[in-house]
């Protein structure tokens, strides 16, 4: 009989779905493998919580026909049976006035644009979902790309207030092939010009994280929660992996892989070379204040509620009762701010009360009344902030020190980040990385 033996010991850092389905997939190998995680919970941003009796995503999640990644794994665990589809609404709020959106007649019902600049932004969106070549987008900004192709009104009036929202002052520097990539994955999951359908898992994302935690404790790895790791340790001379540093404790490990982001690699893992030192700190991240409300009334009939509107300091609104049913309504208003904005400290009750004045001007008939719980979660690095060129910029995945792998969401490029992207991501990771397996016979 040939069984694999584990020949070495392999930490992954950080309990995302990166990470636990890298851990998954190195345990189906045959290694030993331990995931560290700082939280108290696995999950990172798709991770959960109880609102008041209802476990749900503390920032929002959706699934597109793009995501096969997710749809295979969801299989291969046998929970495949929880995925539901529905026909979702998106809504365009400019200027104090709500307007249906997302199909080619309310394009052309909307009164913010001229019939020419309807057209190019008609048709610019029509080429990102039937091209998927994005080397030219990779050269210019978005800003630069969106204002060729659709003009300078359409700019300021459908993607000015969206851009500065969500990126700030790094607006300017966004790469056209990010943007693509966004408007051809919802572009793609369309079931015709007229109709969008997304996808949701019975249980939320939840399910699939506990399945995942399950298969892991049963094939022998270990899930270590409210265990942050502070320091990964370099052999010298041979400039290889020795270990890691937990709650203070030094662990040895053969190899170690980090799926945190990127901009805290330099104070992780402070041995690297200084060029490569340096590449890291040259990449940014946006953050985000998401604000989440219970209500017991509908705020609109969408699912996504993209916003141009001088009051309201949000890109967008995400009623994600209008996919996944709830008995109450539940809306996400997610503020991206970078950890140095002086917003971004700001107490929960500042951004809750802003959301209570924006939902009174979305829907006139919005009171304090509706309001049955709210929550309010942070997360440092939520947006990898890229450039043209980005892939270029990061440090390979595979890093001069032996043993040592480094990746985040970064790597999907010019992907956005997704539930499919981070499983895409580490099923790579874990395949071309070529980790040996030695078989032993024992027969």
């Amino acid at each position: 009989m040939i069984t694999m033996q584990k020949t070495e010991k392999i930490a992954v850092v950080g309990a995302g779905i990166m990470g636990l389905t890298l851990a998954y997939r190195l345990l189906n190998q045959g290694y030993d493998v331990s995931i560290f995680e700082k939280d108290d919970r696995t999950g990172g941003m798709s991770a959960s919580f109880d609102f008041d009796g209802l476990y749900i995503e503390r920032y929002y999640h959706f699934l597109c026909k793009p995501d096969v990644p997710v749809f295979q794994l969801l299989k291969e665990l046998d929970i495949d049976h929880l995925l539901t589809w529905k026909e979702t609404k998106m809504g365009f709020f400019y200027e104090g006035k709500l307007y249906p959106w997302g199909n080619p007649l309310a394009l052309l019902k909307f009164p913010g644009l001229g019939l020419l600049s309807k057209i190019r932004f008609g048709l610019q969106v029509f080429l990102s979902i039937k091209h998927n070549k994005w080397d030219k987008l990779d050269r210019m900004t978005a800003v630069e790309w969106i204002k060729r192709f659709e003009g300078e009104k359409a700019y300021r009036v459908l993607w000015d207030s969206l851009l500065r929202l969500k990126f700030h002052n790094f607006r300017e520097e966004l790469s056209a092939a990010w943007v693509w990539s966004r408007l051809r994955r919802v572009g793609v999951s369309r079931k015709n010009m007229f109709h969008e359908t997304l996808a949701y898992l019975d249980g939320g994302v939840a399910k699939l994280l506990a399945t995942l935690e399950t298969k892991i404790k049963q094939m022998g790895g270990e899930i270590f929660l409210g265990s942050e790791v502070t320091h990964i340790y370099i052999g010298m001379p041979e400039n290889k992996i020795t270990g890691v540093k937990v709650n203070g404790q030094e662990i040895r490990f053969d190899k170690v892989i980090t799926t945190i982001p990127l901009p805290y690699i330099p104070q992780l893992a402070p041995g690297l070379p200084g060029d490569v030192i340096e590449r890291y700190k040259r990449l940014d991240n946006i953050g985000v204040v998401c604000v989440i409300l219970k209500l017991s009334h509908p705020l609109t009939e969408n699912f996504w509620l993209n916003i141009s509107d001088s009051v309201i300091d949000l890109p967008g609104v995400i009623e994600f009762s209008n996919l996944r049913p709830f008995e109450e309504k539940i809306v996400y208003f997610p503020f991206y701010l970078h950890r140095a904005h002086p917003w971004f400290s700001e107490p929960d009750a500042h951004f809750i009360e802003m959301v209570k004045r924006y939902c009174k001007r979305i829907n006139k008939e919005f009171t304090g009344d509706w309001v049955l719980a709210e929550r309010v979660h942070r997360y440092e690095c939520a947006q990898p902030v890229c450039p043209p060129g980005f892939l270029d910029m990061l440090p390979p995945v595979k890093t001069e020190v032996e043993g040592l792998y480094i990746v985040d969401t970064s790597y999907y490029y010019p992907e956005d980040r997704s539930l499919s992207e981070s499983i895409r991501a580490a099923q790579e990771l874990a395949k071309e990385l070529g980790f040996p397996v030695s078989p032993v016979n024992n027969a």
